[in-house]
């Protein structure tokens, strides 16, 4: 059965996890797994969660199945924060909870092929898993220049470029805030351009959003996609729990689909039950029941807010202090300033990634992208340090 099977290579983020487990250097820095870490470079529980657990222990009277369409709540309760409180989409508008963003990204994908959709339009770099789950589903990723790394400067014109030879119903991948791997987003002005020309050429879009809050806030990091999805009659929206709550194990999220009509709706509903039901049958349930929690109770809401912000002031506060570098060689670390969200891509080539490490014990993926969160006031030097050196 498995004679034919070839090797293949190993994910490079998962072997850097074990490497740097290994690297028994006192002055290495993990800048590779795409998690939150605090200044000590812990993941702790955010103390919301704690709470919500606890809540969830005392009240919670059975462990049985959910139904493929997961936790009705969950997804009503982020309803306001993704679209607006008065979104003015009523039933048009549809949700269902999947395992993780991933899970959102690949029912979109399946559901979106299912109806006929052939071309995803794709910046480069994007998240690793984007291209692998479009080409699972069977359609093409037509891919364009998200950005320039040398000079770290978002190519708007390729995105446009792109959308304007798109055909009718092709669909658009966008991130909705804090890019994943460059921390370059679009604009006010530009989220408006793309909307106008997602209306015009009748494209779809399908937003992924990863890391609502860190960017700006929960409003402000919204505003662009919101633009675009008003724009256009149908769309799709991937949604993670696992930054902005601190629930990466738990694999939270969600899928929201707008569709023309509400008789449309109630339609693509059933396949989005059927094709999650066909891939993993019922969502995990304590995730997003605590997420659930926090967001039905007024303190606990308000301590979760509270925490997200003291995250995006950290990570801010770990880019000022890089951008305060200037240029490094050919590392621009004034744009890291100016970027969002976790991660950062640096003009490094692979070589001088590998340097970083054998050398200084710094361990980034091999493009150069950095987790910024883990930087923290004591390592910067010996991070800046090292990248002088191997300028």
């Amino acid at each position: 059965m498995f004679e034919d099977l070839k090797d293949l290579p190993p994910d490079g983020l998962l072997q850097l996890i074990k490497l740097y487990r290994d690297d028994s250097n006192p002055q290495k820095i993990d800048l590779g797994v795409g998690v939150y870490r605090d200044a000590d470079g812990g993941t702790p529980v955010f103390r919301a969660v704690k709470k919500a657990e606890h809540r969830l222990h005392e009240v919670q009277d059975s462990k049985s199945y959910l139904g493929p369409e997961g936790d009705h709540e969950f997804v009503a309760a982020l309803r306001p924060y993704i679209f607006g409180k008065n979104d003015g989409y009523g039933a048009r508008l549809n949700g269902v909870q999947t395992p993780g963003g991933t899970g959102a990204v690949r029912l979109a994908c399946e559901t979106l092929a299912s109806a006929g959709a052939k071309r995803v339009l794709l910046g480069t770099p994007s998240w690793p898993n984007h291209g692998p789950i479009i080409q699972a589903t069977g359609m093409e990723p037509v891919l364009f220049d998200h950005a320039d790394i040398k000079t770290q400067t978002l190519d708007f014109g390729a995105l446009i470029d792109a959308m304007k030879a798109a055909d009718k119903g092709d669909i658009v991948l966008l991130h909705g805030c804090c890019h994943n791997p460059t921390g370059i987003d679009y604009s006010a002005d530009q989220w408006g351009e793309i909307a106008s020309i997602v209306a015009d050429r009748g494209l779809f879009p399908l937003i992924d959003l990863a890391y609502q809050g860190l960017g700006h806030g929960f409003e402000e990091d919204a505003e662009g996609l919101r633009k675009v999805i008003a724009a256009a009659p149908e769309s799709m929206l991937a949604y993670s729990c696992d930054k902005n709550f601190g629930l990466y194990r738990e694999r939270v999220g969600a899928l929201y689909a707008l569709s023309n009509t509400e008789a449309q709706a109630a339609t693509l509903y059933s396949h989005l039950l059927s094709n999650a039901r066909a891939n993993w049958s019922m969502p995990p349930d304590h995730g997003a029941a605590t997420v659930r929690v926090i967001l039905s109770d007024d303190d606990f809401r308000a301590e979760w807010d509270a925490e997200v912000r003291d995250m995006r002031a950290r990570l801010n506060r770990m880019r000022s202090a890089l951008a305060e570098y200037q240029n490094v060689g050919d590392v621009d670390l004034a744009a890291v300033g100016r970027q969002n969200g976790l991660f950062s891509t640096l003009n490094l080539s692979k070589d001088q990634v590998m340097a970083m490490r054998g050398s200084h014990g710094i361990y980034m993926a091999a493009s150069g992208r950095i987790n910024v969160a883990g930087l923290n006031e004591r390592n910067i030097p010996h991070f800046v340090e090292a990248l002088r050196s191997i300028a």
